[in-house]
């Protein structure tokens, strides 16, 4: 994978331990209706290990508060307004930033988390009704490519096109799977999309280290097991699945489908090196979906 201009490295490393969480979530302290240990608490339960704090523009602190909860809890925050445009952004930042606040507005505010090593996450684009412009004009490092709540509110939580979009010109931008739950009576839904990290230990420096660069997959149900790649294929093994697609530039791509009887558990595409991106998307029989992100990252 050295063909193309600058080096092109294999972006998995599976080898360690997976842990599920995610990375958009509203407490009390904003518009949700659960507080922060009444989401650990039900979280954990359904079987996550960490959670990021992502209450619209209320910086968090994680680190310096409570810490015998049943989830990790990682610092976020989520910003929205108008950038000099006039288009409308909700932006899902990650990491601990000094206090942000409204009045500071949307584009000086996401210039102070990039500033301060954060990675701005565009939330739920299709919802939103953003533009593919809007999706490239601040250098996001990541997307919702699936976004529960706003799917089961009006079936626009899937973002995947504004995903390739970014991807065709940053072949690095995330893509995220994410619940944005609220758990109020309007917005009850929750545990519907989730990452899997793949880290050494759950730390808030390991899970931050491993979500920097890319090693986890999103899901709204299947897991992967594996993620490899030997100089020519690249290999999954994952949980029981339908079909498996290795997505590249435009109508580029390759697909694998069980017969009506029988499941993949393991899949082998062969890479492209003339693609300037690929990722692999596996579908359940019940037409879940999971999502690796760009498997390969060239070098800046």
């Amino acid at each position: 994978m050295r063909e193309r201009e600058g080096l092109v490295t294999f972006r998995y490393d599976t080898n360690a331990f997976w842990y599920k969480g995610n990375t958009h979530i509203h407490s009390v302290a904003s518009d949700g209706g659960k507080t922060l240990d009444q989401l650990a608490d039900l979280y954990g339960t359904a079987g996550y290990h960490f959670l990021f704090r992502t209450d619209h523009w209320i910086s968090s602190d994680a680190a310096n508060g409570k810490q015998d909860y049943p989830v990790l809890w990682l610092d976020g925050v989520e910003l929205d307004g108008r950038d000099r445009s006039g288009a409308i952004y909700h932006v899902v930042c990650l990491g601990t930033f000094q206090p942000l606040n409204a009045n500071m507005g949307l584009v000086w505010a996401m210039e102070e988390v990039r500033a301060q090593g954060g990675l701005l996450i565009l939330a739920h684009p299709h919802w939103m009704g953003n533009s593919f412009d809007d999706a490239l004009r601040h250098g996001f490092h990541g997307v919702e490519v699936y976004n529960n709540v706003c799917n089961w509110l009006n079936g626009k939580g899937y973002s995947g096109p504004y995903w390739s979009h970014m991807l065709d010109k940053n072949p690095r931008v995330l893509g995220i799977a994410s619940d944005d739950a609220h758990i109020t009576s309007e917005h009850p839904v929750w545990n519907g999309g989730w990452i899997m990290v793949n880290a050494p230990d759950l730390t808030r420096e390991s899970i931050m280290q491993a979500v920097h660069a890319g090693n986890f997959y999103s899901s709204c149900g299947p897991e992967i097991h594996s993620i490899e790649y030997d100089g020519a294929n690249v290999r999954i093994t994952c949980s029981p699945v339908k079909f498996a697609r290795l997505a590249g530039p435009a109508c580029d791509g390759m697909r694998q489908g069980a017969s009506d009887d029988d499941m993949l558990t393991e899949i082998e595409f062969p890479v492209d090196h003339s693609w300037s991106y690929a990722y692999v998307e596996i579908e359940d029989a019940n037409g879940r979906k999971a999502w690796t992100n760009n498997l390969f990252i060239q070098d800046e």
